[in-house]
């Protein structure tokens, strides 16, 4: 019989811990069968028990059936959180209307949109809105299925402050709802200003 190196009498020891009573007695004898002749003793002395306990795990081994009966399932088919599109069938209208007002575009190439809102903002809108309870990660799906990418404006500089500001792009809302409605078109315009400060100037 040759004996295990260290190393592995050492995990054997370890995993044998974790095993209830029953199962500690028939990994004993498994073990013991594959060394054959003298394998009782030795593996009585790596494991810690008693030869007793892996002569009573041998005798359990040979009364097990030919064919194991099937374990029953641990959970019923089907188990567990269903997809969101199974949960939310109607999710792909209530992420684009989300996205309506804050949807911008490449006016040189249409197959490129963005959207200035990030994921969790998305997700929030979409369960105060159409009480849809998703993750930031199925968000980022939607996101790439509708082929969305994510831009910020970015203001370096403010020039001064508007009044009644946030009216304005209520107004501006509203208005495109009027236009939409009798099948106007709506065009929308991104401009940039750049100050630039003349060498000699204060």
């Amino acid at each position: 019989m040759q004996p295990y190196p260290p190393e592995i009498e050492q995990t054997m020891k370890k995993y044998y811990a974790t095993l209830s009573e029953k199962d500690r007695r028939r990994y004993a004898a498994v073990e013991a069968l594959k060394l054959g002749h003298g394998g009782q003793g030795y593996i009585a002395r790596v494991l810690g028990c008693s030869e007793k306990t892996v002569s009573r795990g041998l005798e359990e081994l040979a009364e097990l059936p030919a064919q194991p009966a099937e374990e029953p399932l641990l959970r019923k088919p089907g188990g567990g959180r269903p997809p969101y599109p199974e949960m939310y069938p109607d999710i792909d209208r209530q992420f684009l209307e989300v996205l309506k007002d804050h949807t911008a575009g490449d006016p040189m190439d249409e197959r490129v949109v963005w959207t200035d809102l990030t994921p969790q903002e998305i997700a929030g809108l979409l369960a105060k809105h159409h009480q849809v309870r998703v993750s930031k990660s199925v968000v980022r799906k939607l996101l790439h299925q509708h082929k969305y990418r994510r831009r910020q404006a970015q203001k370096k500089q403010t020039l001064k402050s508007v009044a009644h500001r946030n009216e304005q792009f209520t107004r501006i809302a509203e208005l495109k709802a009027e236009f939409q409605a009798v099948g106007n078109p709506i065009i929308s315009f991104d401009t940039n200003w750049t100050l630039e400060r003349k060498a000699g100037s204060v």
